[in-house]
């Protein structure tokens, strides 16, 4: 770190330098309006409009840097998380890079639940997960195992054709490299995504680690929610409001045609046609559906 050491005056936010985190990870910083720009050179960007230096790391790395206070921030995935056996906070589920980390065996081949394993040799780059499922399998310590895990850092879905392992334990998310490798899941052992992680041992900067994490908050909210406007006769509120209640209630406001209101509510945007259908059917007009860019909850 001795390349961030001069950066005293600025907190530290660690991010993924690549792989399938990165994009997500970039994209949600610039909509939180935390603006830098990345030389492909260098893996550190100090932010133009907040005094923020991100640092590009492995996200296998990060939570270690967070969690010693290196780093005050960072985005990684909680599968990094568990696997560094560290501790820190977890204010935020992300809701991208969303995976689960599975034992998979090959297809045609004799195993069919985990307790077959025992005993057997498991490839993975998740080596501390790996362990502790299969000592608690066995019922005893990872050290007294019989269980054989084998480290593999990349192409782990290959272990089982090649003979390195009997079967492999790795994050999937749709399962096609899986099945294109002949292999099929019998267990899940952790279900991921990635999340906002903070330092328990950060000392300072405590103003500006709120202001980041209230800003992630909004993005994490504008892409959940829609806003949703409609008038409707006010003799009817109490069929169309319980369809649109809002994330606290939703706003009446009285409009210039006698005996009706305009009403506005955040409404899940995963829910929007089905809500601006039963409103209309239960007497809505003048239904309108419009994009949150951001927002603070």
């Amino acid at each position: 770190m001795d390349l961030v050491n001069h950066l005293t005056d600025r907190l530290l936010f660690a991010v993924p330098k690549k792989g399938r985190l990165y994009e997500k990870c970039v994209t949600i910083l610039k909509e939180s309006d935390i603006k830098f720009r990345r030389s492909e050179r260098l893996d550190i960007a100090l932010c133009t409009n907040l005094p923020i230096a991100l640092i590009f790391l492995p996200a296998a790395d990060i939570p270690v840097f967070v969690a010693q206070g290196r780093c005050d921030l960072g985005i990684t995935g909680i599968d990094q998380v568990h696997e560094a056996g560290v501790e820190v906070d977890t204010p935020i589920d992300l809701q991208f890079g969303s995976c689960r980390l599975q034992i998979q065996v090959p297809e045609n081949g004799p195993y069919k639940k985990p307790e077959q394993l025992i005993g057997k040799t498991i490839v993975s780059s998740f080596t501390k997960l790996t362990s502790q499922y299969f000592a608690q399998l066995e019922g005893t310590t990872v050290d007294k195992m019989t269980t054989k895990v084998v480290f593999v850092g990349g192409s782990v879905e290959a272990s089982c054709a090649l003979g390195v392992g009997d079967a492999i334990v790795d994050l999937v998310e749709s399962g096609e490299t899986m099945r294109a490798a002949g292999l099929t899941d019998i267990s899940t052992i952790l279900n991921t995504s990635a999340h906002l992680i903070e330092s328990k041992n950060a000392t300072s900067n405590s103003d500006l680690i709120a202001t980041i994490k209230s800003r992630i908050e909004g993005v994490m909210t504008a892409q959940k929610y829609v806003y949703c406007n409609y008038n409707a006769p006010r003799e009817i509120l109490d069929k169309v409001l319980p369809i649109t209640p809002g994330r606290r209630a939703p706003t009446i406001s009285q409009i210039d045609d006698a005996g009706w209101v305009a009403v506005s509510s955040m409404i899940e945007r995963s829910k929007k046609g089905l809500i601006m259908d039963e409103l209309k059917r239960r007497g809505a007009a003048d239904i309108m559906v419009f994009e949150i860019s951001n927002c603070r909850v």
